[in-house]
């Protein structure tokens, strides 16, 4: 909320974005969105932010309505902008924005902005789509001004303006947007239960000769592959177990539905492959510790070194995900529920459903 309201002139402008990096962005750029909206509006703006989960409709549309009712907190608001971490499309093309002049109401998808998404493009894409909503009373040289390079405006049939980009790289850049708002690095610590599971198992390769043997007959290739397989093997069980992969459920669904699972799948691998690598760098530091490398060459029969230990960790960093992770899921429900854009989604008509009861 406010802690002051703003002058009778002032422009007062209400930024929802949706709890998380949208958040935190807008955050970040709020000060230096205020500033460039005042010299290219030539007059005082306010900008207050809410973070909130924006409800949608079964088509996935943004409900406006939504919005509206989280700016009636507000004594004033002329401009509310929406900043969702859904993904959206129009035409076969990525939608970065959307634009509703009468309204004075604009969305914008945070995952269309790609995933190495900064303050500065956040508050370049909110600027925009506030000038856009003045263009009519602006010079050409301010609205030329907020042009973006990588999108393109172009309006629509309802008298709203829709900004957005190709298909190809902004098809990728949304991809990309997807899997940093899943946040991948956040959700490694939320299997610390598979990890002590999988630390469990694995650390019985330090220990048993048999592992060392099988590790050095290995081929560098062979023993690759089935680090490879083991990593693919949790992230498939912790999908399909979790219930985190989404089905279509009727075709205008169809593209956002891919969107979904493709960034589900990255997400999850990454984060398993993360465990991996913790896993395998604490074994790798056990055996060093413990296996002493006289007796590691009297076992497998030839002198041991530095791959001979690495070799170890690798093999017992995969059993270990394999046999011990498995079966093992999230640490709670509610790390579940916030693990993905589907999961998301479905809290999101969750709490719609409870509230319209």
């Amino acid at each position: 909320m406010p802690s002051h309201p703003a002058a009778p002139d002032a422009l007062s402008i209400l930024v929802v974005a949706d709890p998380g990096l949208p958040t935190r962005r807008v955050l970040s750029g709020r000060d230096d969105l205020r500033a460039e909206l005042a010299r290219d509006l030539d007059r005082e703006v306010e900008v207050m932010v809410e973070s909130e989960l924006i409800r949608t409709d079964q088509d996935d549309r943004i409900e406006l309505g939504s919005a509206e009712r989280i700016a009636d907190r507000y004594e004033r608001v002329d401009v509310v902008l929406v900043l969702t971490e859904m993904p959206r499309y129009t035409d076969g093309r990525p939608l970065v924005a959307g634009v509703f002049p009468e309204q004075r109401v604009a969305v914008i998808s945070c995952p269309t902005l790609g995933a190495w998404v900064s303050a500065d493009r956040v508050r370049s894409v909110l600027a925009a789509c506030t000038v856009q909503m003045f263009a009519g009373d602006l010079p050409g040289k301010v609205t030329r001004r907020h042009r973006l390079r990588w999108a393109r405006w172009h309006e629509r049939e309802d008298g709203s303006r829709a900004l957005a980009s190709s298909p190809v790289a902004g098809g990728a850049r949304l991809i990309g947007g997807m899997i940093v708002a899943n946040e991948p690095w956040r959700t490694a610590p939320r299997l610390s239960g598979a990890f002590m599971a999988a630390f469990a198992t694995g650390a019985f390769g330090i220990f048993y000769n048999s592992i060392w043997r099988m590790s050095d007959a290995m081929h560098p290739a062979r023993l690759l592959l089935v680090a490879v397989a083991a990593v693919l093997s949790m992230t498939v069980w912790l999908i399909l177990s979790n219930g985190l992969w989404d089905r279509r459920e009727h075709s205008r669904r169809a593209a956002i539905v891919l969107l979904y699972n493709l960034s589900t799948v990255v997400t999850i691998f990454l984060a398993v492959l993360a465990l991996y690598l913790m896993l395998l760098v604490l074994i790798l530091i056990g055996a060093t510790a413990v296996i002493a490398p006289d007796f590691m060459s009297e076992v497998i029969g030839s002198p041991a070194g530095a791959v001979n230990y690495v070799r170890i960790a690798v093999f017992a960093a995969a059993m270990g995900v394999v046999a011990g992770a498995l079966g093992s899921g999230f640490d709670s429900e509610a790390d579940r529920r916030k693990i993905t854009h589907g999961q998301r989604e479905r809290q999101r008509r969750l709490e719609d459903d409870e509230e319209r009861g």
